[in-house]
């Protein structure tokens, strides 16, 4: 019987044109992952009176899709290394698309929230897509294309930003989420037509049991972290879902280690190359966040402030796009130092950027350009490091499990950024001053949030040198590096 014959047996100049649109297609679905988790940004100060809800109930349009990514994006996972990666690729871009249509159609607080938990489902597209790039390119343009997947998190919700408050500004509220379920519909068309399924399965039963107790942790866990600053972080509701957090993910940790076909392999999790690995894209994804959320709020801050510059959503897009462009840029740069001399040194490299990049924003955070250099630079990092984890998980899991693996490091990313987004709220507000009668956060207390992340940034930097190397792995990479290395643009490498 026939084997299905991968693309790295193709020659470059013979394959179809499907093939080669392969990488734009699945970098398209996670550029559409980031956009769908931005889109509401600008509504939410108008959600209240659109929908006759509190403010409470508005804030859950971004709380649920938290929620639902961080469980869905290790459960997806696996069941793409289960039961093919493109087929489950595609769901999970189906029914972002039907969360879309049920935003488009309704004003009701209850169903919108539904809807958004529901698009919570594409937080899985990047792990399964960097899965399916292993399967299915040769080794010397995997890198490139990984980079790439990897900077869409960033080019995505620097461009969603700015999309999404131009429609808001000028149209019903309702016709942003029919752009976004006509752009998931082309991104499913896309997928569909350009993305191969995919031989690399790992068959079995699915863990019910284990996805049901990581489901219950992990809410108890991010919705305390996510509602810890409302509730009172020393409040009984705050403490029993800790507790019941801590309770849970101890029972799911034993019974996974227990049970003989684990929704996630622990035992590769305690290999130093992948814990490692998931401890660094949590302090990753904790210090990369607060460059958007500190810089999306300092510049919006009245001018009567005297650092604030009063720009309007739509400007404050404008001014994180240079970063999405850089990550674009710079995504085959981190490609080329990943071949040249490893993941690792990519990774130390690209946290120690971000700390620089937070040293720029410390250093200056009053004029406008030096606002967007700082931005810059640490989306600069961001790429290299972001890139780079990925790669590291590729080098150390079987193939039959590069999915759930890498659905399991975007969790801790994911986590790193709920405790980022619950520490920057936290920070700014303890210093604040009057301006018009209304209590602001002081340039000090914005400050120090950077100093913060900065830190954190070094923690990073400190768990990727920890991270052992493969000296075997990292010979071949350095010769094939040197052939990678002549190779321009994202697309010839991707």
């Amino acid at each position: 019987m026939d084997q299905p014959v991968p693309m790295s047996d193709h020659p470059s100049a013979a394959r179809p044109l499907r093939d080669r649109m392969t990488v734009p297609a699945l970098a398209f679905g996670g550029m559409l992952m980031a956009v769908m988790q931005t889109v509401v940004v600008p509504l939410l100060p108008d959600l209240p009176r659109l929908t006759g809800a509190s403010p409470g109930a508005v804030s859950w349009m971004v709380t649920a899709t938290l929620l639902s990514g961080a469980v869905l994006t290790p459960v997806l996972g696996r069941a793409g290394d289960m039961y093919g990666k493109r087929r489950v690729l595609i769901a999970a871009l189906g029914v972002m698309v039907l969360g879309s249509v049920m935003c488009a159609l309704s004003s009701d607080i209850g169903v919108l929230v539904t809807a958004r938990a529901l698009q919570g489902a594409a937080s899985a597209v990047v792990p399964l897509s960097i899965s399916i790039l292993r399967d299915e390119l040769p080794s010397e343009r995997t890198g490139s294309a990984v980079a790439l997947m990897s900077a869409t998190l960033g080019i995505g919700a620097s461009l969603g930003l700015p999309l999404a408050a131009l429609v808001v500004q000028y149209s019903d509220w309702h016709v942003m989420f029919w752009v976004t379920a006509g752009l998931g519909a082309a991104g499913v068309a896309a997928v569909w037509w350009a993305v191969r399924e995919s031989p690399v399965r790992e068959p079995g039963r699915f863990d019910l049991v284990g996805a049901l107790g990581l489901a219950v942790g992990l809410v108890c866990l991010l919705l305390g972290i996510v509602e810890g600053g409302e509730w009172g972080w020393g409040g009984a509701r705050v403490l029993g879902l800790f507790l019941g957090a801590v309770a849970v993910l101890g029972l799911w940790w034993w019974q996974q280690l227990h049970t003989r076909q684990p929704l996630v392999d622990l035992r590769l999790v305690a290999r130093p190359r992948v814990g490692l690995s998931h401890v660094a894209a949590l302090l990753t994804g904790f210090a990369f966040y607060s460059n958007t959320l500190v810089t999306a709020q300092l510049v919006q801050a009245p001018e009567a402030t005297g650092y604030g510059l009063g720009l309007s959503i739509v400007e404050t897009g404008l001014v994180l796009l240079p970063g999405g462009i850089a990550m674009l840029l710079f995504s085959s740069v981190s490609a080329r130092v990943s071949a040249a001399f490893g993941p690792r040194v990519t990774l130390v490299v690209g946290t120690s950027v971000i700390a620089l990049g937070y040293v720029v924003r410390i250093a200056d955070s009053r004029e406008l350009w030096m606002i967007i250099v700082g931005a810059a630079v640490v989306s600069v990092g961001t790429t290299l490091a972001y890139s780079a984890l990925p790669m590291l998980i590729l080098g150390a899991v079987p193939p039959g499990q590069t999915a759930s693996a890498n659905g399991v490091n975007v969790l801790m990313r994911t986590i790193g950024q709920a405790m980022c987004s619950a520490a920057v709220v936290a920070v700014p507000v303890r210093h604040t001053s009057p301006v018009d009668g209304t209590a602001v956060p002081t340039l000090h207390g914005y400050l120090l949030a950077f100093a913060m992340a900065g830190a954190v940034a070094l923690l990073a930097c400190t768990a990727a040198l920890t991270i052992p190397g493969d000296p075997a792995a990292d010979g071949t990479r350095r010769t094939r590096g040197r052939t990678a290395g002549t190779r321009g643009g994202v697309m010839e490498g991707a």
